[in-house]
């Protein structure tokens, strides 16, 4: 059973930085591009970054420089470090492993909140 837990969310001040941690479970990362994903209330949910196995990224244009997506496959785990955060990046932040070539199942964390206020 693939499992995918979010970590790291929380209050910070605007300016101030967070690292959120996505560990999964049940499943080989190695060939799947992975990503982030936000939802701030009343919105809809939207791709804030991704990361292919070959390690190429792509960044919503509201985060580039600011932020920045890893991945550690040999532990199995998507990173996303926001810097210089800002109070619209309010928003519980989901992980999600992506479908790929043969493998048409994408599987979601269940996601945690980051809420930026002074």
């Amino acid at each position: 059973q693939v499992q995918l837990v979010e970590s790291g969310g929380g209050l910070v001040q605007p300016g101030g930085s967070l690292r959120l941690s996505c560990a999964a479970s049940g499943i080989f990362l190695n060939i799947r591009t992975m990503g982030w994903y936000r939802q701030a209330p009343g919105k809809l949910r939207e791709l804030v970054a991704t990361i292919t196995s070959a390690g190429t990224t792509y960044y919503l244009d509201s985060v580039k420089g600011r932020f920045t997506i890893s991945r550690d496959d040999a532990k199995k785990t998507l990173f996303l470090q926001m810097n210089n955060l800002k109070s619209e990046d309010t928003a519980v932040y989901y992980c999600k492993i992506l479908p790929g070539p043969g493998r048409p199942t994408e599987y979601w964390g269940q996601g945690t909140q980051v809420t930026v206020s002074s």
